[in-house]
């Protein structure tokens, strides 16, 4: 690859950081703000209000210290793929909250579990942590010994805790297109990975993709 196209990516690479980041944390004021403006909210509805802005704040964080790749996946799809799936779910916050308790308990649970999922993913992923589909090394410590895409699984379940704080014909249909794009991402990043990193091709076949015994 050239200097010049190496470049051009590590360019791309560093807005994308940057605006990723941003956006994050204008969601993560913006629940914030919500928080402030509505201090008589019931107790559940507090408690995922301050859990959605702490997960975006991490999201915020990671967004912007994930390291460079080696190598990363061309053309438009793949990147367009990446920022929908990374940004647009994201947006059901902006929609209008339910004040009723079991779903605002549920959504708190699923909110936690995905970002603790996310934690300890991260962990073992190390600098190999990125949004769109790039080649580091293969994982295979953590919960990467069971299934090959725990990152995905651990977003999916945050985004249906903002879902479920944010419910509505409208945030169903962005949920199902959003595992859609995320179904894309994962064979995206599968084939760049069984192009340039040669040990995957065993790993893979060992592994179920997001659900054990499901898929």
């Amino acid at each position: 690859m050239s200097t010049v196209v190496l470049s051009k990516a590590s360019s791309y690479d560093r807005t994308m950081q940057l605006f990723g980041g941003m956006w994050f944390m204008l969601l993560a004021l913006g629940v914030a703000f919500k928080i402030g403006s509505s201090p008589d909210d019931p107790g559940p509805s507090l408690l995922s209000s301050v859990c959605l802005a702490i997960f975006y704040v991490l999201l915020a964080l990671l967004t912007i210290t994930r390291p460079p790749a080696k190598a990363q996946a061309e053309g438009l799809r793949p990147r367009i793929a990446a920022f929908v799936g990374t940004y647009m779910p994201w947006t059901i916050a902006l929609f209008g909250k339910t004040d009723q308790a079991l779903p605002n308990l549920a959504s708190t649970a699923c909110v936690l579990i995905g970002m603790i999922m996310m934690l300890v993913t991260i962990r073992h992923l190390g600098r190999s942590f990125s949004l769109v589909p790039q080649a580091r090394n293969v994982v295979q410590t953590g919960p990467y010994r069971w299934i090959k895409h725990p990152l995905y699984l651990a977003e999916e379940i945050a985004v249906l805790g903002v879902v479920l704080k944010n419910p509505s014909l409208l945030t169903a249909i962005l949920l199902v297109l959003h595992i859609g794009v995320q179904i894309c991402r994962i064979h995206y990043e599968e084939d760049l990975l069984r192009r340039n990193c040669p040990e995957y091709s065993s790993y893979e076949a060992s592994r179920w993709r997001v659900i054990p015994y499901v898929w």
